[in-house]
Formats: C-alpha cells, structure tokens, sequence
C-alpha cells in the first residue's frame, strides 16, 4: 500500500504500469488482426503520405473500406475522424508495417502515463490512482487500441487550465481536443461562461430566481456581451478553422464534409442506449436487421427514426439545463464538463466502449471515487469490458451475430440502465454524485495568478 500511495520517484508509477501492462495482455488477441481500429489507422496514415497505392502493402482486406478509387498523396482523409488525427496515426507508421499496432499500443501506454501524472500534480489526492483503477476496470480491452486517451489529455488539460485561469492555454487545449475528435466542443460554451464569470462580466441570476424571471434574467446577461472577452474564443475558431481549412485545400469533401455527414447519416450501434427500445420492439414482430457500416455494427428498424429523434431532444434537454445550472453557478467548469459528456453518452446513436475512456480522467480529477462511484461506475464499466472480451470472440467469424450471442443483450441493456441512472443522478445531485474532492495545494506563484488573473 506504500508504494502505491508513493508521490514521487518510480514508485509512484507502480499502479500505471501494472496496469499498462494488463491491458496489454488484455487487447494482444487483437494486435495482429487486419480489422480492429489501429488497423484502420493505419490505412489512412499509409494513403495520406503514399495515396491509395499504400493499400499494396497490407493484407487485402485490411483496407477495404476505403474503396477503390485511385488518389495520390496527401489527398486521401479519415472519413469518420478530424484530419489532424493523421498525426498520431503517422507516429506509429515509424515502426515496421507488420508492427505497426504494437507501436499504437506503446504510444497509448505513454499517453495513460502522461494522463496518470497530469492527476498526481494537479487532480485531488489518490486521484491518479482513482484513473488507473478505472481505466484497469473499463479499458482493459481497448485504452492501447483506440486513440480516445489523446482527447481525454487534452480535455483534462483545459481543465485544468481553466480552473487556474490560463484562458489562452485553456482554449488552445480545447481546441486541439476538437481537432482530435469532435465530442470536445460540447466544452466550448462551459469554458466561455467560467472565463466571463472570473473577468467579472457576466450576470448571475440569484439562487431563487423562478422560470418566471428566465427573460428578464437572458436579458440582463446578454446586454453585457459587448463587454464579454471575446479574444480567446477566436483564438480557439482561428486554430480549428486554420487547420481544418489546411486540409480542406487537400480535399474538401473528407476534412469538413464527411464526418458531418457520417454522424447524421450512421443509424444507431447495437450497444447505444436507444438499442434497447429496438431490440423490445423485435420481440413485438417488427422486423430488425442488423448491419456492418459506418466502421460498426448497427440496428435498421421501423422506429429507428423515432428513437433517434427521442434522442436527439433528450441530448438537447440535457445540455440546456447543464448550461442553465452553470449559468446559476450551481455547478463549476469541472461539473459541467461531467455532465454534458454524460448526457452525450447517455443519449447518443453510438455507444463504443472507448467512450468511457473520455470521462475517467475527468472522474478522477473531480474526485468521483466515493461508494456510489465506484459501484456504479465500476459497474458499468465491468459489464463493457466483459461484452467486449468474453462475449464479442464468440462472433469472430461472423460479428454480424454479436447481438444473438448469449447474454449480449441482456449485458448492454443493464450496462445502459446504469449509464442513464448515473447521468440522472450527476445531473440532478442523488447521492451528492457532484460532490468534489478538494484539489492540490497551489503553490505561492499559482496562488499569485489565482489572486491577480
């Protein structure tokens, strides 16, 4: 218990590395596969430096799904990802071809480093320990296959910023977290509200105020914006729109159309919450079909639409009263960040088992590991990495069987039930879930710019 509680040296590192090296174990069945994520990461790294002629080089299937059109270098684009993700794709590509996903996975294991040290400095203590037992939990089979752990950082990263009032840092870590993947600019009106909030410049309704006064109070905040600080915030549209436009002049269709229309167009993945009303409503005798498209498996029903609408408002509904709250100040940026990434989860067409990587940090680092967390979080994210590891080999030779494996349905449906009760229960405070953990003591110099922004 000593050298897991250690707060410098290698000690420290002791939980981090047990657990890298779990997790290792844990996802080596999928390594040399010619279908799992990295080796789509590798497809788009090798066609974007060498065009589509680089499909040459790895088995036949590997990148089928790209097509078989005929591009040259630099033109061809992740469909479903932001451009500048070819960049930590491309780091790998300096391992050999064959070892490629070996090299992903090492490259995750020292971005989980740099997430568990990030909490040691700056996140409540045992918090960087509280992230090791998550990720152990919810990331055996996928933290070293997937590239959620960059985004993450860079979420915690703003975080962590912004409760210490580096604005510019703040939003230059946003927005390479959007530049990465999209979820992050969920984040983008929170950070705006606590930077107006800390310059003095934004209007605060009283605790009390009713619906009634919502007007006059939208009123009272708005007439401030000429005064609001807006040079962060272009700072953060320059960045995004800079990088994005760069690539756009390399092919406009995959650097700003194609991930728009893949997240309106893909219909709903077997394991997102709404699955459940669809897979009920095939014991009813409506027809369900399942289908591989969209780089995962999803549900085509009559009421797919329905559900997806439902959704749609729910995930609306979510998110304006997460805002409303931390326009009250009855939640800070932390809180509000939690909360809008769990309604996103709760309510989205897709639910990956990636995604629980986006908040562990983020848990951790507000100090989430009282009893209601760690039993319903640890549930949760027990109940993904058993689907993924002991049910989804089953279907191997067939994945478009996963969802008639054996206890599937029953595994995710239950899963999804604590992902919504969890999300009630952040959002509306049972069981005080918004309660945080006192952070670390600033120093003199971090006191200073606390005190004088």
């Amino acid at each position: 218990m000593t050298l897991l509680t250690a707060q410098s040296g290698l000690a420290a590192y002791i939980a981090i590395i047990f657990v890298n090296f779990a997790i290792f174990c844990g996802s080596s069945w999928q390594i040399f596969l010619p279908n799992t994520d990295p080796a789509r990461y590798q497809c788009y790294a090798l066609t974007f430096w060498l065009g589509s002629k680089a499909t040459n080089l790895l088995p036949a299937t590997q990148c089928s799904f790209l097509g078989t059109s005929i591009q040259p270098p630099f033109h061809m684009l992740p469909i479903e990802y932001p451009p500048l993700t070819l960049l930590p794709f491309s780091l790998a590509l300096f391992a050999p071809i064959a070892y490629y996903q070996l090299a992903f996975a090492l490259l995750m294991a020292l971005v989980s480093v740099l997430l568990y040290w990030l909490l040691m400095r700056y996140g409540p203590r045992h918090s960087a320990l509280v992230f090791a037992l998550y990720l152990f939990i919810g990331g055996l089979a996928t933290a070293q296959t997937r590239f959620d752990l960059l985004p993450a950082t860079l979420t915690l990263l703003f975080l962590i910023a912004a409760e210490r009032k580096h604005w510019i840092a703040a939003y230059i870590a946003l927005a390479f977290g959007v530049l990465c993947k999209l979820y992050p600019l969920l984040f983008l009106p929170s950070l705006f509200i606590a930077e107006q909030r800390a310059s003095g410049l934004f209007f605060t309704p009283p605790p009390s105020s009713s619906l009634m006064a919502l007007p006059r109070n939208l009123w009272l905040t708005l007439r401030q914006a000429p005064h609001w600080r807006w040079k962060n915030l272009l700072l953060f549209l320059g960045i995004v729109g800079g990088i994005t436009g760069f690539f756009a002049l390399l092919n406009f269709q995959e650097a700003v159309l194609s991930q728009v229309i893949y997240f309106i167009q893909r219909p709903i993945e077997i394991g997102a919450t709404g699955s459940a009303f669809l897979y009920l409503s095939a014991y009813m005798g409506y027809p369900l079909q399942i289908v591989y498209n969209f780089g995962s498996l999803n549900i085509l029903s009559p009421f797919d639409s329905i559900v997806s609408s439902l959704s749609t408002l729910l995930f609306l509904l979510g998110c304006v009263y997460t805002i409303y709250m931390q326009w009250h100040e009855r939640i800070d940026i932390t809180q509000a960040t939690i909360a809008l990434l769990l309604v996103f989860i709760a309510t989205g067409k897709v639910f990956s088992p990636q995604y629980l990587i986006w908040l562990m940090p983020l848990l951790a680092y507000a100090g989430a590991n009282d009893s209601f967390w760690l039993l319903c979080w640890g549930m949760a994210s027990a109940l993904t990495t058993f689907v993924y590891m002991a049910l989804y080999p089953f279907a191997l030779n067939d994945p478009l069987q996963i969802p008639f494996v054996p206890g599937y349905i029953q595994s995710i449906t239950l899963r999804n039930a604590l992902i919504i009760f969890i999300t009630l229960a952040y959002l509306f405070n049972w069981f005080q879930a918004r309660q945080r953990k006192p952070l670390h003591l600033f120093t003199d110099k971090e006191t200073r710019r606390l005190t004088h922004p």
